[in-house]
């Protein structure tokens, strides 16, 4: 891997690589893009593992092979302190002042620790922030967003944070960024990365696998009430800091809710968590009528918005910049009350907000356009590399090759090390009901309880939606509630952080042996080495959702094209996204471990083959016996080796 990596750098091009777990991806491309000497943009899937490259991985290897080489993190707004609107907080936290009519003690608490850290902190990323929440929802007060930054109008320009971080990182030799950062500034064609890609010649995108959905996600266009309302926020606080008296911004914002609320409320009592494919007028069931007039109803109170912003903008930049962003909403506005672009697909997320968003079916034309084929350089003459242990279950990883845009590059597919037949099995239960069963999840919880309870923990299960989540998760629970035998982690109930920090701890220290139920997020990424981990359970295959709008538009776009969605898009998904899941398993050369897949399609229907042929060519268990008998394995071992002396 390493040398085609090299190979690329000299010559040019496009390199997709899929490497299996244990190859040392990581240092496969980082050591020959050093020795290079070539400015390397490094870009990965989030900004855990953009740490972990910049803190351990790349100082490592700069240490070893002794290079003068300048290092540069770069995160996304919301990764940093601002400190100007970290002022307004604390202005309108004050009791008498501003929409804070009576701050939660909490709140201030929290702003006060972080005003306490702003004084020592260099970079201001937030992650140096000890205690600090993730889901904490002062966050968004003490950041920045493309839409209320004040660039060089801002007071705290000079040691603005972001703009720090951007010089850094335009002085550096290599960057590391995430995919997040790298689309949202390629789409908005912003100051930062938008500026650095053309002066760098190498592009690395580790866990490639998440470049399309990451890249779909930003190179649309999106509207929700979450950005009225935080706009309509905004403006009432700098109104009446800045110019009251001048503007009736009391009616001005209630006007904006107002029509934000009722936009809302036409969608009605669709189910959280929903999504509504926006059919000719209208998303989902909602009446086109009622639709139109919602919208209507927001164009003017965005429109009145900017006409009372226009009035004061020569008072402070901060209403020069909500000027802007009035302007930009009722665009976004206009847009969703016209036809969708073609090659496009239109929906609505119902939850406690809406979100609108209209978005491409994939990031090939914007690869092929803005990256490929950026400024006056043809793409022959830099080197884009894409890496990731999943990558796809053809020869030519078309999964990922198709929708990138990458159909010419060179592919190299680099098999794991692991002895997967011996320290890996599968198993598939034929007993359990059917995947659509409503007793399915119930049956998953008792046969994951089951293992837990012999390998005392050391258990994941993961879920392919949040209804399996609830109901697994609430049964285990059940299960072991009181009993002290095993602790049972649900996502959601702490930090993802905290749950996998306590997963790993396991049994340690008089504390019970843990089990892990998850979905989502939780299907990759996740790295638990040892034995706190050696019993993976997937409740059912992980097929894309049907009626998901996006998957909908993907799939009548290839049955358009005579090809079959099925074959050519929803096997290959599950596929890829069931070899994530097993993933988890297995991530050293001493583990050991058995992936239960509670679906028995996988050993019934003829694309079961093909999905299992995308696993590691782990041992098949044909019955619970042997299942049962390979766990008691484990747990004598594991004793063995907590008891034993010889083996410390």
């Amino acid at each position: 891997m390493a040398m085609a990596v090299a190979r690329t750098i000299t010559d040019g091009g496009a390199l997709v690589v899929e490497a299996g777990t244990g190859v040392g991806k990581t240092f496969s491309y980082l050591v020959p893009a050093l020795l290079s000497g070539e400015r390397v943009l490094l870009s990965t899937a989030t900004k855990t593992l953009q740490d972990q490259l910049f803190g351990r991985d790349l100082p490592r290897l700069v240490e070893a092979l002794g290079l003068p080489v300048r290092t540069a993190l770069l995160k996304g707004r919301g990764s940093y302190l601002c400190l100007h609107r970290m002022e307004l907080a604390r202005q309108e936290m004050a009791p008498t002042v501003g929409p804070w009519a009576s701050p939660d003690r909490a709140s201030v608490r929290a702003l006060a620790k972080i005003e306490e850290w702003s004084i020592v902190t260099r970079t201001g990323d937030l992650a140096e922030l000890p205690g600090l929440d993730e889901r904490s929802p002062l966050i968004p007060l003490v950041t920045s967003t493309r839409e209320n930054c004040l660039g060089a109008q801002c007071p705290k320009f000079r040691s603005c944070h972001v703009n720090q971080a951007r010089r850094e990182a335009l002085a550096a030799d290599v960057v590391v960024i995430n995919h997040h950062l790298f689309f949202a500034d390629l789409a908005v064609r912003e100051s930062g990365m938008a500026e650095l890609l053309p002066t760098v010649r190498v592009a690395i995108f580790d866990e490639a696998h998440q470049l399309n959905e990451t890249g779909v996600q930003f190179l649309g266009v999106h509207l929700s009430t979450g950005q009225l309302l935080d706009f309509g926020r905004d403006m009432l606080a700098a109104g009446l800091q800045l110019a009251r008296g001048l503007v009736d911004w009391q009616q001005v914002v209630s006007t904006v809710e107002r029509a934000t609320r009722d936009l809302r409320l036409v969608v009605g009592k669709n189910a959280p968590g929903a999504r509504l494919r926006w059919v000719d007028e209208a998303p989902g069931q909602v009446s086109p009528q009622d639709w139109r007039q919602g919208l209507d109803d927001l164009h003017v109170a965005c429109s009145q918005a900017v006409a009372a912003l226009s009035t004061v903008s020569e008072i402070a930049p901060d209403f020069v910049r909500l000027f802007e962003r009035a302007e930009e909403l009722v665009s976004r506005v206009q847009r969703f009350a016209g036809p969708c672009e073609p090659g496009a697909v239109r929906w609505v997320d119902v939850g406690t907000q809406l979100r609108l968003v209209e978005s491409p079916l994939d990031i090939a034309q914007a690869v092929q356009d803005k990256l490929l084929r950026t400024g006056q350089e043809e793409a022959s003459t830099r080197a884009w590399i894409f890496t990731s242990a999943t990558l796809g279950d053809d020869a030519r990883l078309s999964w990922f090759t198709e929708p990138c845009g990458l159909s010419q590059a060179e592919i190299l597919k680099v098999g794991s090390p692991f002895d997967y037949a011996t320290q890996a099995a599968v198993y598939v239960p034929r007993d359990l009901p059917k995947p659509n069963d409503p007793a399915h999840s119930t049956q998953v919880a008792l046969l994951a309880a089951e293992g837990a309870r012999r390998l005392g923990g050391r258990t994941m299960v993961l879920t392919t939606t949040l209804r399996a989540l609830r109901a697994i998760g609430e049964e285990l629970q059940r299960k072991f509630e009181g009993s002290g035998e095993v602790e049972v982690l649900v996502q959601g109930q702490w930090p993802k952080r905290r749950l996998i920090e306590r997963f790993r701890e396991g049994s340690s220290q008089g504390r019970p042996g843990c089990m892990l139920v998850a979905s989502a997020s939780f299907w990759e990424g996740v790295d638990v080495p040892g034995d706190a981990l050696q019993l993976v359970v997937i409740d059912k295959l992980p097929f894309p959702p049907p009626g998901d709008p996006l998957v909908e538009a993907r799939a009548q776009r290839l049955e358009s094209q005579g090809r079959s969605a099925f074959n050519d898009y929803f096997v290959p998904e599950a596929a890829v996204a069931l070899k994530q899941g097993a993933g988890r398993l297995i991530r050293r050369e001493s583990d050991q471990g058995v992936l239960v897949v509670c679906d028995t399609r996988l050993a019934t229907m003829g694309y079961g083959r093909r999905l299992l042929a995308a696993l590691p060519p782990m041992r098949k268990l044909g019955s619970k016996e042997e299942f049962l008998e390979t766990l008691d394995g484990f747990a004598a071992v594991t004793r063995t080796s907590t008891t034993d002396p010889a083996w410390t």
